[in-house]
């Protein structure tokens, strides 16, 4: 279930999981050409386990909300899926609810580009940023960029 909210995010709500990641082969994994830091964590329970393609090892927030993960890219790149592994029945209360994805090019003018509602979800989950399929591009620009250089590069000619 999808709706456009009257500020243009789109707006899921979803349950449940999948217990095997599947990933078109056609799709690359960009997560290791970002730098990753996340608002607050225990000690141990950092960005390195959340990274580390352990299931056994998880991101573990240590301070007030919003818990963040921020990923920031060194240059533009289109981002067509981001998938999470999340375990409702292992650990309730640190189980993030709701996920809002937002894009910019600096913190300072982030826009929200998507907001997902998890219902008790366990396995993996997968946060389509193109539509129903992840391998077309967004058809949209959901934001609009500031700096001269990243509006040169915003769209095809």
């Amino acid at each position: 279930m999808a709706a456009e909210s009257s500020e243009g995010e789109e707006e899921t709500k979803l349950s449940g999981g999948n217990q095997l990641l599947i990933v078109d082969d056609d799709l690359t994994e960009m997560g290791k050409k970002a730098a990753w830091s996340v608002s607050s964590c225990k000690p141990g329970n950092g960005v390195s386990s959340l990274r580390d393609d352990n299931l056994e090892t998880y991101w573990q927030s240590d301070g007030g909300q919003p818990h963040l993960v921020n990923i920031q890219f060194q240059k533009k790149v289109r981002l067509q899926l981001i998938v999470l592994y999340v375990d409702f029945k292992l650990d309730e209360s640190y189980t993030p609810s709701k996920v809002s994805i937002r894009a910019g090019d600096g913190f300072h003018n982030l826009k929200e580009i998507k907001t997902v509602e998890l219902v008790k979800p366990t396995g993996w989950v997968y946060l389509s940023l193109s539509g129903v399929d992840p391998r077309n591009p967004i058809p949209h620009q959901p934001f609009q960029f500031t700096s001269r250089e990243f509006i040169t590069y915003s769209s095809i000619r």
